[in-house]
């Protein structure tokens, strides 16, 4: 078992690039990941990494044994997988990541009713509005709100997302209320939006009589958190564009009005994604089939009340 546990050190410190980052990953100290390594090198007898203090490159050798090692650490993981099929015991941990707002309404307030059905499974929940790497980050199943044009992950649509633009009523009253995309711009609205490092989409997409089309938008406030742009529209701030279901509650009690009406949002999905491998684990699919279960529960439910 230590063998296998310094292979899994050294192909998350060959992904990763980095002793500390793999040592956060497998939940160990620094010393304890460099000391693996070390071990792996002495029994292969040969260098895998080059290591300075300011670097670490995988050498020639350390190339070629990550790609075999990989192998063998899937079969393992595979024989694993297909031992807790048959015995209907699935155990392990599973790495789950989520943008923010769906990760706080959607996913978290149901892991402990899944713990409570397979307690021998234990949930790493990551919380974040940046783009995730699934495969580098060693993640099992990422929840992505957004259209996929191409991935070479596992996509299971989970349910399409109606999406509002909408204020305070206090910002409408001091701003006046946006009939449409034009009148964002024309009147120079503050619209608050979601940025961080590596976004692609700087523009609101409205759906027009013409077809869907981006606009420019522009604004004082920008924040990688969709929860503080939602507390800043709150406190009339200017306009946020968000899925339904994440102010659902505020629009059914006043607290945001719809605004520009008359070219809402495109619509955008909710899917979970996953390696191909990792999905023919039983408690990855175990788990991705429940919360999915109970994300469309919890979205009907939000955008009923709305309508």
């Amino acid at each position: 078992m230590a063998y296998v546990n310094n292979i899994r050190m050294f192909v998350r410190v060959y992904e990763l690039g980095n002793m500390s980052a793999a040592a956060r990953d497998q939940r160990t100290s620094p010393a304890v990941a460099s000391a693996r390594i070390s071990e792996l090198e002495k029994h292969l007898g040969v260098r895998l990494f080059n290591r300075t203090t300011r670097s670490l490159q995988a050498t020639e050798n350390g190339r070629i044994f990550y790609d075999g090692a990989k192998k063998v650490l899937d079969a393992i993981d595979d024989a694993e997988a297909a031992v807790m099929d048959v015995t209907q015991n699935p155990r392990g941990t599973i790495f789950v990541a989520a943008p923010l707002g769906i990760g706080r309404r959607l996913i978290a307030p149901h892991v402990p009713a899944f713990k409570d059905l397979y307690p021998q499974i234990d949930v790493r929940l990551r919380l974040s509005d940046r783009s995730i790497d699934v495969v580098a980050e060693g993640i099992d199943v990422a929840f992505h709100l957004g259209i996929l044009e191409d991935s070479t992950l596992k996509v299971q649509l989970i349910a399409d997302c109606p999406r509002i633009l909408c204020a305070a009523p206090a910002y409408v009253t001091r701003r006046g209320m946006p009939d449409d995309g034009e009148a964002l711009l024309a009147d120079r609205h503050d619209c608050l939006n979601l940025r961080f490092p590596g976004a692609k989409e700087f523009q609101w997409m409205l759906s027009t009589p013409e077809g869907p089309r981006r606009f420019e938008i522009a604004g004082p406030f920008e924040s990688d958190d969709g929860d503080v742009l939602t507390g800043w529209a709150l406190d009339g701030r200017g306009i946020v564009m968000k899925p339904v279901f994440d102010v659902a509650e505020h629009l059914r009690a006043g607290r945001l009005v719809p605004v520009a009406t008359a070219t809402p949002p495109v619509p955008t999905q909710l899917s979970s994604l996953s390696q191909h491998r990792r999905l023919k684990d039983p408690k990855v699919r175990l788990f991705t089939d429940y919360m999915a279960a109970r994300i469309k529960d919890e979205m009907r439910r939000a955008i009923g009340g709305t309508t």
